[in-house]
């Protein structure tokens, strides 16, 4: 399962885009909500979430997405759920993914540390050997990052890459019409 973290404050575009581009590529994806339920985007846009935090099941867990946006990635570092999924992802060899604000979160944790990453402008996390490359989407890795709001779809995309396959990425481009 991939697990798509949802603080208030999260940025709306990065996290409904990544989930729409893993479903459609056939991948499980349930959004956790942390605190409650529905949760109010940065742009007051709210959604509901798959579950709540207290239902979250590491033991089936493939993946962390967390999506960047103000506050949503202070409330995301903040959680002692999503600590523990990060870790939890760590230890067991799992996935993390992480866009915008919210690669600060992995590199504030040490784990982009000897990494190719890339995040919005202004959030790289210093002094870490991190080597950011202001690309829309980075892999490198068990680590996807993404750059912004602008970047989601590839972020999504980098993901299905990283998760499941270039083919199956390049078919939901191609589904999609993206351009690039």
């Amino acid at each position: 399962m991939i697990y798509v973290f949802l603080a208030d404050g999260f940025e709306e575009t990065e996290a409904l885009a990544a989930v729409d581009v893993l479903r459609r590529a056939q991948m499980s994806v349930t959004t956790v909500g942390i605190g409650k339920k529905n949760i109010t985007g940065s742009h007051q846009i709210t959604v509901s979430a798959d579950i709540e935090e207290t239902k979250l099941n590491m033991e089936d867990m493939e993946a962390v997405v967390l999506p960047g946006g103000m506050p949503g990635t202070r409330n995301l570092e903040a959680s002692g759920t999503v600590q523990k999924a990060i870790r939890y992802a760590q230890d067991h060899n799992k996935y993390l993914c992480a866009i915008c604000a919210a690669p600060s979160v992995l590199g504030n944790l040490g784990l982009l540390d000897g990494k190719r990453a890339t995040c919005f402008p202004g959030y790289e996390v210093h002094p870490q050997n991190v080597q950011y490359t202001g690309e829309p989407a980075v892999a490198d890795g068990k680590i996807v990052t993404g750059k912004g709001a602008g970047c989601a779809v590839q972020f999504g995309l980098k993901i299905v890459e990283t998760l499941k396959s270039a083919e199956a990425a390049n078919e939901v481009k191609e589904a999609m019409q993206c351009p690039w």
